[in-house]
């Protein structure tokens, strides 16, 4: 199991861009595919995006696809989601989540607190 600590959210505009982090704790990040996942107030955690253990393949959600970006780092054990052209909509707790590669919750073992991200109209 590996440590996660979501970092970088915050009050953004409509239409501008957030980066937010997550630094994993052992010496095993490379293990693990990683994956963003965020939930709004009422509503379902929903999936954004995922990486597999190299960051050779990506797949993110239709809603986020063109405007959101995945990344990883595993010198520095850390994933990044790239966020441009934000929309209101995009509010929510993002969390991040160590597991395998795919688009479901159930795939992920070990998940981060959240960092609040919130979009102004």
């Amino acid at each position: 199991q590996v440590q996660l600590v979501e970092s970088g959210g915050g009050l953004v505009q409509a239409g501008g861009s957030l980066r937010l982090s997550c630094a994993a704790s052992g010496r095993t990040f490379s293990r693990y595919a990683m994956g963003w996942f965020r939930q709004a107030p009422g509503k379902e955690r929903e999936f954004v995006a995922t990486i597999s253990q190299s960051g050779a393949m990506t797949s993110s959600a239709d809603s986020v696809k063109g405007r959101f970006t995945i990344s990883r780092d595993n010198a520095k054990n850390t994933v990044y989601l790239q966020m441009n052209s934000v929309k209101p909509e995009d509010t929510a707790v993002y969390y991040c989540a160590a597991g395998t590669y795919s688009r479901e919750t159930r795939s992920y073992d070990s998940w981060g607190q959240g960092t609040q991200v919130t979009v102004s109209s």
